[in-house]
């Protein structure tokens, strides 16, 4: 098939590899120097315009601001084939307060909660919580619209600095896993679940970020576990909405099971990078049937070997990012090197963004996976590089405590 791939991040890297190595061709839009080495860039965010000429047999979105935009009714207006969900749904992940009302409403375990719709609103609403507490924004923020607030002080700077319109909600104790399903509106099917580290320091210290590396690995969640997060989480939103594309339940395993963070409406990003390099079936055919209604009795299959990705972020990330740096040691890593941030510039390969690079490995176990991936990350340099040494170490932790 010939597939378009909406976006220009690490995510739409992975998805343009994938979907190329099983032997489709594959078209960025803006797209990337790494897909640029197997597929078609066009540099233009004009969708339509793009398929057009390209005349697709499948498009798939990476990133949420297209999506919260309206891009699927635009591609089913000219009856094109696309995945992902309507503007509408969109809203699941383009409002927080949408999202937790519709939790409430469909009963989905969330944390608790308040609304908030201006400064001295949620200046008084702090009242109703114990410290720590977490304030969100309620629009996109490019992953960095939480914060979580020790102190009441600290809870007042982030609503003067998040809102006006927020959710605050009580902070859940527990682990954190991404779990993703893709649905036609009707039937969906679950990836495995994985495992981002948010803060941009080890140990989840400092600001939250887009996501400093995650984990896949088949050992995250049992197949009970799985099974009672589609029927008590997911399955109730695509019944209740009619959901299609990926949704995103991003949980805290808590003492009294899961809860739901957040949802978003797409595959996650550093999450896609380690599940593209599990995946071990046509992706393409799921896919097309996702977007074509004919989901049902649809299975992924999926490589034993846990997968890894870190992501090397550049000087002044998640604040403001420099750019213009020039990138070494690509070719000799022996990793999958995902691009996320770069741009080819006078000298050569240079990050342009916050996230430049996923460096993406596997291992036979979760630990060969982690020293696989970070022992290609010492090949790589650009002025300013910093990164998580910390990723995939709380799965490590809890598979020794197992044994």
């Amino acid at each position: 098939m010939k597939i378009l791939i909406i976006g220009s991040g690490g995510r739409e890297h992975a998805l343009a590899w994938k979907l190329s190595r099983e032997g489709n061709r594959v078209f960025g839009a803006p797209g990337n120097p790494g897909i640029a080495q197997f597929g078609q860039v066009i540099r233009s965010t004009d969708y339509l315009t793009v398929a057009s000429s390209v005349e697709p047999d499948l498009t798939v979105v990476g990133p949420e601001v297209p999506l919260v935009a309206g891009v699927v009714d635009q591609f089913r207006a000219a009856r094109r084939w696309i995945v992902g969900p309507t503007e509408k749904n969109a809203q699941i992940e383009g409002s927080k307060i949408y999202s937790k009302e519709l939790m409430l409403r469909l009963g989905i375990p969330t944390a608790r909660f308040v609304r908030v719709e201006g400064e001295e609103q949620g200046i008084t609403a702090l009242d109703q919580f114990d410290f720590p507490v977490v304030v969100k924004a309620d629009g996109l923020a490019a992953g960095k619209g939480v914060i979580i607030a020790p102190t009441r002080a600290e809870a007042e700077a982030a609503v003067r600095s998040l809102g006006p319109r927020l959710v605050i909600e009580e902070l859940l104790r527990g682990e954190e896993v991404s779990f993703i399903a893709l649905s036609d509106g009707r039937d969906a099917v679950a990836l495995e679940a994985t495992q981002d580290h948010k803060t941009v320091g080890d140990g989840d210290t400092g600001p939250n970020t887009g996501g400093m590396g995650a984990y896949c690995d088949g050992r995250i969640l049992s197949r009970d576990e799985s099974e009672s997060i589609m029927d008590r989480i997911v399955r109730p939103v695509i019944d209740a909405t009619k959901f299609t594309g990926f949704l995103y339940a991003g949980l805290m395993m808590t003492a009294g099971g899961p809860k739901v963070l957040e949802f978003n409406v797409r595959l996650g990003d550093p999450e896609a990078q380690p599940l593209m390099h599990r995946l071990n079936c046509d992706f393409a055919d799921v896919l097309m049937r996702a977007a074509t209604g004919t989901l049902r009795g649809a299975e992924l299959k999926w490589k034993p070997e846990p997968s890894l990705c870190v992501v090397l972020a550049a000087a002044g990330y998640p604040g403001t990012p420099r750019t213009g740096d020039r990138i070494s040691g690509i070719e000799h890593c022996g990793a999958e090197v995902f691009h996320a941030g770069t741009r080819t510039g006078a000298g050569g390969l240079e990050t342009a963004g916050g996230r430049v690079l996923g460096i993406t490995a596997s291992g036979p176990d979760l630990a060969c996976a982690i020293q696989n991936t970070y022992a290609a990350v010492e090949h790589i340099y650009f002025e300013g590089m910093h990164f998580r040494r910390d990723i995939g170490q709380k799965g490590l932790k809890r598979w020794l405590s197992t044994r």
